[in-house]
C-alpha cells in the first residue's frame, strides 16, 4: 500500500475492525520500541505480536469504556491512542480516571502534530465520558513522549521502579 501524501491533513476517528491490522502492527512498533529503552523491563516482540495484539485491541472496540482512536490519512492508519474509563482503584490510590493505555505514530508521521491530535481527542473523548482526570505511564526514557505530555497539562504523579531479583541486588544496609 501506498503511504498517503504527507500534505494531506490527518483526520482523528474511531477505529474500526477494518483499521485492526494496523493496530497490530503499530501495537508491535510500540513492544519493541519499548523494549528497546529497556530490554529488562520490557517484553520482547516475537512473530506472534502482530497478531497478539491486533486480536487483544480487536476485543477491546466493543467495550463502552474504551476509546481506540485513529488518525486517519486517505484511508491509511498512521497511528492509534488506546484509553479506557476506569472506577477508583485502590492499588493506585485514585478515584475514577481515564487511563491512556497506548498511544503511537508511525515513525514516518512523527514530529507532524498527529501524535498531538490524538492525544487532544483521546482526552477530549474521555472527558465526554464524565472522567474528571486522565492518568498514564510512560517509558523514563521515552522523553518526547514526556514532552507531548506536559505540552498537553499532564504533570509527574508517580515514579515506577523495577528490582530485578537475579541475585545481584545490593545488600541491605543497618
Amino acid at each position: 500500500m501506498t503511504p498517503p501524501p504527507l500534505d494531506t491533513p490527518a483526520a482523528i476517528r474511531p477505529a474500526t475492525p477494518a483499521d485492526i491490522p494496523a493496530l497490530g502492527r503499530l501495537g508491535a512498533l510500540l513492544v519493541r520500541m519499548h523494549h528497546d529503552l529497556d530490554p529488562a523491563r520490557f517484553i520482547a516482540a516475537t512473530s506472534q505480536t502482530e497478531q497478539a495484539y491486533d486480536s487483544f485491541l480487536g476485543a477491546q472496540l466493543e467495550k463502552p469504556h474504551v476509546v481506540i482512536l485513529v488518525a486517519d490519512r486517505n484511508g491509511g492508519v498512521l497511528g492509534y491512542s488506546y484509553s479506557g474509563a476506569e472506577g477508583h482503584d485502590y492499588m493506585s490510590l485514585r478515584g475514577p480516571a481515564g487511563v491512556l493505555y497506548d498511544i503511537v505514530v508511525a515513525p514516518a508521521h512523527r514530529g507532524n502534530g498527529v501524535g498531538r491530535m490524538l492525544l487532544d481527542a483521546t482526552l477530549a473523548a474521555l472527558e465526554a465520558r464524565g472522567v474528571p482526570r486522565v492518568v498514564l505511564s510512560t517509558a523514563e526514557r521515552n522523553e518526547a513522549a514526556q514532552r507531548l505530555f506536559a505540552r498537553a497539562g499532564f504533570r509527574r504523579t508517580m515514579l515506577e521502579m523495577t528490582c530485578e531479583l537475579d541475585g545481584r541486588r545490593p545488600p541491605t544496609s543497618e
